[in-house]
């Protein structure tokens, strides 16, 4: 490795380690990135790797990580996302946010501009990205426990070949025979029950995994519904807030206006009363004086009045009456009997 890498620009890596980050990257690129970016039109991609302080020779850096930066430049629905693998230790292809891994590059540089239209991202598909990352993740690490148990599995075969009876040793006796003979379905059935056991508690542990990823996105689910729903609740309770004072106002409004509606029709009010002239009111105001002194007049003119009415209905009747009797008299006047009358007297 140490001739080759100072010629060229190629990041220095075992080839166990290259071969799983570019079979990281092509499941990530066919999987997740290009499907969620219009077949790749609009998806820009950087990569690199970070210097650690370890080198071949003094010549060739050893990288501390690789990274990958991936960018979809749709307006309305693209997203931004950052990749990190870690040379030493085993470690699994991680995701990081852009801004995140620029932190971790030297002298922090500016990988996007704008951050790739951060504020406008579409989060339901960088959730979708992150399923399929999540699965990637746990195809490495049952890849790397099937390569960890591979060395185990070899040498207990190599150990147990001796013992088989298809291979003797050359200077073994009959007695070794019959002791092989006997011993090897033993141990095939105790190599049998070890790849049975460590069977199901991988598949004990894949499902623990699985379990335990399902109860933690759940729970993340539920906290991001409790988030969205506190902040929604916050949002309208400021709102209202905000709107008191506006409310208030329009009251005070309201009753300023009616106020002024009110001196309005008052001063109309005072302004028609001043146009009627100055004499209407001094005869509105002494009507009364007028009516309360003309009251004795006015009875005295009724008696008078009725007296008169009395005294001619009076004189009336006893006009009539007298001039009855009268004629009643010159009618029966010259009826009545006339004698001579004597001296005396007598008849």
């Amino acid at each position: 490795m140490a001739p080759t890498f100072p010629l060229t620009n190629s990041v220095p890596m075992t080839q166990s380690f290259r071969e799983r980050w570019h079979m990281n990257l092509n499941s990530l690129m066919d999987r997740a990135l290009i499907p969620h970016c219009g077949d790749g039109k609009d998806l820009y991609i950087l990569t690199g790797a970070v210097p650690s302080d370890h080198s071949v020779k003094g010549k060739v850096t050893i990288p501390e990580f690789v990274w990958l930066a991936a960018c979809c430049d749709v307006p309305g629905g693209g997203w931004a996302m950052g990749f990190t693998k870690h040379t030493q230790g085993g470690d699994v292809i991680e995701d990081v946010l852009v801004r995140d891994l620029e932190k971790l590059l030297p002298h922090k540089p500016q990988l996007f501009r704008d951050n790739c239209g951060e504020t406008e991202q579409d989060t339901e598909k960088m959730k979708k990205i992150l399923e399929v990352v999540n699965q990637v993740q746990d195809e490495e690490r049952s890849l790397q426990s099937q390569e960890s148990m591979s060395p185990f599995a070899s040498t207990q075969s190599q150990q147990s070949v001796p013992l088989s009876p298809e291979a003797p040793d050359g200077g073994g006796s009959f007695l070794g025979k019959v002791l092989g003979f006997l011993v090897t379905p033993f141990i095939k059935l105790f190599r049998l029950i070890y790849y049975i056991v460590i069977a199901v508690l991988r598949n004990v542990v894949h499902l623990l995994w699985f379990v335990a990823k399902q109860v933690i996105n759940g729970i993340e689910s539920c906290l991001y519904r409790l988030g969205a729903a506190t902040i929604s609740y916050l949002v309208t309770i400021g709102q209202e807030l905000v709107g008191i004072p506006w409310k208030v106002l329009k009251v005070v409004g309201k009753v300023i206006r009616a106020f002024l509606w009110i001196l309005c029709c008052l001063v109309k009010a005072v302004c028609r009363a001043l146009s009627i002239p100055l004499r209407v009111l001094v005869d509105v105001a002494t009507f009364p004086v007028y009516t309360v002194g003309a009251i004795p007049v006015v009875c005295k003119d009724i008696a008078v009045g009725l007296g008169g009415a009395l005294s001619l209905l009076f004189d009336t009747a006893f006009g009539t009456t007298g001039g009855l009797v009268q004629v009643v008299f010159s009618v029966f006047k010259p009826i009545g009997y006339k004698g001579p009358f004597d001296n005396s007297g007598e008849l």
